[in-house]
């Protein structure tokens, strides 16, 4: 269907020459459905849309760019100088990308480019990303193919190309952060890159909030479900809102999104340090390299933030008048059982960190999507917003179901004292408890509204985190 759409739009692309005006002019008209002689950014949309363009604040840049008498529109004049100045740079871009001077882009001059940028990827994820832009099935793209694929997508560069082609990490379903993202040099010295970390923190602090309840009836599952006393999904919430009202659903989300800054940053300065620990000077750092520098990094964060998730579950878990604050738990904690209570549950929550349950996340995400591109081949090597969210939904879920059981064990550990002193299990002492009491379902309670939250919560992180880009004047 997209490929319909685009040759409708795009008629005779293959053929242009790039100073034919009657070849903008046709573009122009289909583009222009009212007819008034101007596109504007609606018109323009739906064009894109059509073409499988799907990035938030496309339209809107190639308008911005275009619009030389600021009336927000584009006329022809205005259409057909911003495709010629687009043109231009897609010129340098592919004569970047086509290291053997052939006038055509293989595979493996596409794996050089992302290696170069610190980003390897297989052969076979080369070939699908060429044979998104192959139309004569040659599986090499030449300049006229080139030039169709990415006339109406507002990059720049080489950069910013290789950014559409890359999967961008940093969904937020609250449990934790992902990875970071990578940042080119030019990224890093111009400034963009604090940009993509405070659009990643708002879309954590939106998605966190939006799925708060249901965060807080997984964590109340957790502690206080059993076979003896079972907790519905419905029973639970009627029992917490009659004893603190509705906005008791809410309660820990205030230092559940607080202690997004710290993460952030502690976790990007962390995982900056250890790639150049861990890679040669001057040598490209490689996948398994960065993946362990990921996983170093987050270990780094968690334990530096961790006293803020005990704090988050304890404030999670409080009756009506037990604490007045954030501030005030911690100096109860700190008062009744001193120090070491900040760190009950950090052994199972260092083994989550552990990239077994990410690898699964990974390895889930990257199979769907590529199955999506067999069937699909000729559509995009960026499937789209809902295949994207739809895969991260199903990895995120398979991914929850490795680690969950260490996520619970973690979260009873933190709040045993609270609830029984005489009892401080370890954490093969309280798994062994939870499967003795109630089978190997036991580590599973709390699962459902867990799973409930996936999906609001990766599509809130994903429309934010789009949204905030476009407003800080980012587009990855």
């Amino acid at each position: 269907m997209y490929r319909a759409l685009r040759t409708f739009l795009l008629p005779g692309a293959r053929c242009w020459d790039a100073d034919s005006e009657r070849s903008y002019q046709d573009l122009f008209e289909r583009l222009d459905t009212n007819k008034d002689g101007k596109v504007d950014v609606a018109e323009l949309r739906a064009g894109l849309k059509a073409m499988g363009i799907f990035r938030l604040g496309a339209a809107q840049k190639i308008v911005s760019s275009g619009d030389q008498n600021k009336d927000g529109c584009l006329d022809f004049s205005e259409f057909s100088k911003y495709l010629k100045d687009h043109e231009k740079k897609l010129r340098l871009t592919f004569k970047s990308l086509d290291r053997n001077n052939d006038g055509r882009i293989d595979a493996s001059e596409i794996q050089q480019s992302l290696a170069e940028l610190g980003i390897d990827i297989s052969q076979e994820n080369a070939l699908k990303i060429l044979q998104s832009m192959d139309i004569d099935g040659t599986m090499m793209v030449d300049w006229n193919e080139w030039r169709e694929h990415f006339l109406l997508y507002p990059a720049q560069n080489l950069e910013e190309i290789i950014r559409y082609w890359k999967h961008s990490s940093v969904l937020d379903i609250g449990d934790s952060l992902a990875i970071p993202d990578e940042f080119t040099e030019e990224e890093k010295s111009s400034g963009v890159w604090w940009k993509h970390l405070v659009a990643g923190a708002a879309a954590g602090a939106v998605s966190r909030t939006g799925t708060a309840p249901l965060d807080r009836m997984k964590v109340f599952m957790q502690v206080h479900s059993s076979k003896s006393n079972r907790i519905s999904l419905t029973g639970g919430f009627r029992q917490m809102i009659k004893e603190g009202g509705l906005a008791s659903l809410w309660r820990g989300n205030g230092i559940n999104v607080v202690k997004i800054a710290p993460e952030t940053a502690i976790k990007f300065m962390a995982y900056e340090q250890y790639k150049k620990l861990l890679s040669s000077k001057g040598e490209k750092i490689k996948t398994h390299q960065r993946f362990l520098a990921g996983s170093l990094a987050g270990a780094t964060a968690q334990t530096a933030i961790y006293p803020m998730e005990v704090l988050k579950t304890r404030l999670t878990l409080r009756k009506t008048g037990q604490y007045s604050g954030m501030f005030d738990c911690a100096k109860k904690i700190l008062r009744e059982e001193g120090v070491k209570a900040f760190y009950k549950g950090y052994v199972p929550n260092l083994v989550g960190i552990i990239p077994y349950a990410r690898h699964i996340d990974l390895a889930v995400y990257e199979s769907l999507k590529g199955a999506w591109l067999s069937y699909h081949p000729k559509d995009s090597a960026n499937p789209g917003v809902m295949v994207l969210v739809g895969c991260g939904t199903v990895s995120s879920t398979c991914g929850q179901l490795a680690s969950y059981p260490l996520a619970l064990v973690r979260t009873r550990m933190q709040a045993q004292a609270s609830l029984d002193a005489s009892v401080q299990t370890s954490m093969t002492g309280l798994i062994k408890n939870i499967v003795a009491k109630d089978g190997f379902l036991g580590l599973y309670r709390g699962i459902l509204p867990n799973f409930m939250k996936v999906i609001p919560a990766v599509s809130l992180s994903y429309v934010v985190y789009e949204y905030m880009k476009s407003s800080l004047g980012i587009s990855k």
